[in-house]
């Protein structure tokens, strides 16, 4: 008799990445690249300490306890603790909370000295495993400094992972709390299946923290001067949808919470999750009596409980901003629901518009995906008014990394002195369009002046190593071998099936050295996996985005703007030499400038530069940058305007005109594929070859009649049928007609072709449109390349 399948001893288990870890003991730490981690350690405890990237050196300073004299590891310290003092001498007002605890523990981390692991060469992956022979605290640092652009091989800092296997595996540990965002004035946990109430101040900040991960709480919040007039005015989900027109406050532009009278309550300042409710009711009797569990304990009455102090009057079910509950409407309209996506750790911190009654519930929902199936606590911390916390989103490369907080780039001290109108792209803040200009006269300045960008959110990797061309030749559709120092080329990244998970460019430094910039982050991780999966042994993908930005100066005037700007010694090109999609090492002004490197790239169709420095450099290569250009009529540029530039000259965007779905041919680069002349194997070759012989959709231009937009994701038809979809469209203020890039079945994709455009339904609107030749402006790229 066979076995059924779900009792078979070796059936596989449900992937649960970023979760509690399922290897009793074990616990996971990051350390920073430039930072240091401390961790408690008792006898016989395991300690790994993994470089991820590789040639990235530990510093491991360990603290025994008072009466012993036996040492924590068998560690001989080889020199001082360096970042452990570096850190003491930097002047910020709140300190590293490691430096801080040996503060308090009366020693002097200026004093203090560690063991080194790792060096130079240590490959990415390496560890280093020691086993605690006494109780006591291990400090792990990861030494990093400025990554020079002119040094003859750069080696960007890295991040460290320690993993930490206790020797009492059948003890089972909460997850530690983060680390407080300040000095809080109420600290206060919700257990599980309960809620609590409490009362805060204008301005005061509110962080609700899932403890455990995939534990909802709802959010409840009142004015409190009108409660004392005898009036119940709290968060109002349909006037908060609708003054932000989104499905719940993101922080940014639009992260306030209205009551019913249309007064912002909360702003919402940080969020490390993501994904959240305001369609729902708190969880109340009626829901658990329809499921069949009369009696259930729920939010709604645990509310009704701790609100009656305050002389609120109990309903039978709240609407609440329902934090973590993983809410979305299907294809059909229905609201539906699963596990939530956050962590343990994760939070939301909200800034109190004015005096607040407040009410926080751990939900008791375990009858369904809402809590993961297990309801746990909720953590509350509540910070003083006078503290500052930026705005920030959160984002994490893999599911088993730590959350990182959208950042602020180089050039934003620049930049937010000229606009408040900032967008979250990619992990960082970038102005959308500058205040008293706009996006049509933002465009207008780099069609016909010059303008200037911060595009400092591309990802920089330094590909390194003996095999690093090796890497990138199989990575990258494009012929790595044949790239010449100083040239940069642009290319494809393709899986194994031919889809595009990005596109990049890639500077040849030397013939070991590639700086490899990208759109996502992840390209980096999959870099790695590839040179792991080859036997790539000799070859570093270090990431260097945090050593590195950039702002692309861009239209007719840009090389006239920087002529006098960029300095490069004879052994590099001279400035006014750079051709297209070349690129020089040089310093600002003169031989004793910051160094920068300048690239001839751009994103916009227009003869251009993209100069790119250390963070630290940021503010006076954009100061040198706008005063050169004001004689030449130099404005910024948002996001906004170089939508409109990019769309016009038919240049791509990840997750519009090309995904992991989409091979290089239909996103219209299939330029990037040089199958005929590159003989050696690349990932998807075998796809790609297949895709080209049957192609199946391509990318085109449309010219739309009349004066309606068209918009990403809208359906193309050729009569009943759908045909293709618009993948971007803009207004062309030169070409005075609304145009779209479009991924149409190749059986309507000759130039000339008429199709219509769905809007509603797509069938109850169409807007007339045809085939034609594109990049809509310049197509034979005479302007870039002038």
């Amino acid at each position: 008799m066979a076995v059924p399948t779900d009792h078979r001893p070796d059936r596989r288990r449900l992937l649960l990445p970023g979760l509690l870890s399922p290897e009793p003991g074990l616990e996971t730490y990051w350390v920073r690249a430039g930072g240091v981690t401390g961790v408690r350690l008792a006898a016989g405890d395991e300690l790994t300490v993994v470089d991820l990237e590789g040639r990235q050196i530990a510093e491991l300073t360990t603290l025994r306890l008072a009466d012993t004299q036996q040492p924590v590891l068998d560690l001989v310290p080889d020199g001082p603790a360096t970042v452990l003092r570096d850190l003491v001498g930097r002047a910020t007002r709140i300190p590293d909370p490691v430096v801080a605890h040996l503060v308090r523990q009366g020693l002097d981390p200026t004093r203090l000295d560690a063991a080194r692991l790792f060096g130079q060469w240590s490959p990415a992956g390496a560890t280093e495993t020691f086993t605690a022979q006494a109780p006591g605290t291990v400090v792990v640092a990861a030494p990093g400094g400025e990554m020079w652009l002119d040094a003859v091989e750069a080696n960007p800092p890295s991040d460290l992972l320690i993993e930490l296997r206790r020797a009492e595996r059948g003890v089972v540990r909460p997850p530690p709390l983060p680390e407080p965002l300040a000095e809080p004035i109420m600290d206060f946990r919700v257990n599980s299946a309960t809620a609590l109430g409490y009362e805060v101040k204008a301005g005061q900040y509110i962080q609700i923290i899932d403890v455990e991960g995939r534990q909802c709480s709802d959010f409840l919040a009142f004015g409190s001067h009108r409660l004392q007039e005898g009036l119940e005015r709290g968060l109002d989900s349909t006037a908060t949808r609708y003054f932000m027109g989104q499905a719940y406050p993101q922080p940014g532009l639009y992260g306030k919470f209205y009551d019913q009278d249309m007064q912002p309550l909360v702003e919402v300042v940080q969020d490390t999750v993501g994904r959240h409710d305001t369609f729902g009711l708190a969880c109340n009797p009626k829901y658990y009596e329809d499921m069949g569990y009369p009696g259930h304990v729920n939010c709604t009455e645990n509310f009704n409980a701790e609100l009656d102090q305050f002389g609120i009057a109990p309903r039978a079910g709240w609407p609440a901003l329902n934090l973590f509950y993983n809410t979305a409407f299907d294809g059909q309209n229905q609201l539906v629901f699963d596990e939530p996506w956050s962590r343990p750790g994760d939070y939301v911190l909200m800034r109190a518009g004015t005096d607040l009654v407040c009410a926080s519930s751990a939900c008791p929902d375990d009858v369904d995906p809402s809590n993961g199936w297990v309801p746990t606590d909720v953590h509350v911390r509540v910070y003083d008014a006078e503290r500052k916390f930026s705005m920030a989103i959160a984002h994490r490369v893999t599911p088993e990394q730590p959350a990182e907080l959208t950042k602020q780039t180089a050039f934003h001290p620049r930049t937010s002195a000229l606009t408040r109108q900032f967008t979250e792209y990619r992990g960082y803040w970038l102005p959308a369009s500058f205040d008293g200009h706009g996006p049509q006269e933002e465009y207008w300045a780099c069609r016909e002046r010059v303008a200037v960008m911060d595009l400092s959110p591309l990802r920089k990797f330094e590909v390194l190593g003996p095999d690093a061309e090796a890497l990138l030749q199989y990575g990258l559709t494009r012929n790595i071998r044949k790239l010449s120092h100083g040239q940069v080329v642009y290319s494809a990244v393709c899986n194994e099936t031919g889809g595009m998970i990005d596109d990049c460019t890639v500077f040849r430094l030397g013939d070991t050295n590639f700086r490899f910039v990208c759109g996502d982050e992840y390209t980096g991780t999959w870099l790695r996996e590839q040179a792991e999966r080859l036997g790539l042994d000799r070859v570093w993908v270090k990431h260097s985005t945090d050593q590195m930005h950039n702002v692309a100066v861009q239209g007719p005037a840009s090389r006239d703007t920087l002529r006098d700007l960029i300095w490069t010694p004879d052994t590099q090109p001279a400035f006014t030499d750079l051709t297209w999609f070349r690129f020089a090492v040089g310093r600002l002004g003169d031989h004793n400038g910051i160094p920068i490197l300048v690239s001839r790239t751009g994103y916009s169709g227009e003869l251009g530069y993209e100069l790119w420095c250390h963070p630290d450099h940021g503010p006076e290569l954009w100061d040198a940058v706008w005063e050169a250009g004001q004689p030449h009529g130099m404005l910024p540029l948002g996001l906004d305007a170089l939508d409109m530039l990019r769309i016009e000259s038919g240049l791509v965007f990840a997750g519009y005109d090309f995904s992991d779905q989409v091979d290089p041919y239909e996103a219209g680069v299939g330029f990037t594929v040089p199958l005929k002349t590159k003989e050696d194997d690349f990932s998807g070759r075998d796809a790609l070859l297949a895709r080209k012989a049957s192609p199946q959709r391509k990318l085109v231009g449309l010219e739309l009649d009349g004066n309606e937009p068209a918009g990403h994701g809208d359906c193309v038809h050729a009569g009943r049928f759908q045909v293709g979809v618009v993948t971007s469209a803009t207004r062309s203020p030169v070409l005075r007609k609304n145009v779209a890039l479009c991924r149409m079945a190749v059986e309507h994709a000759e130039i000339g072709t008429d199709v219509e455009i769905g809007k509603l339904d797509g069938h109850r609107k169409r807007i007339p449109a045809r085939v034609v030749r594109f990049p809509f402006y310049d197509p034979d790229k005479e302007r870039p390349r002038s």
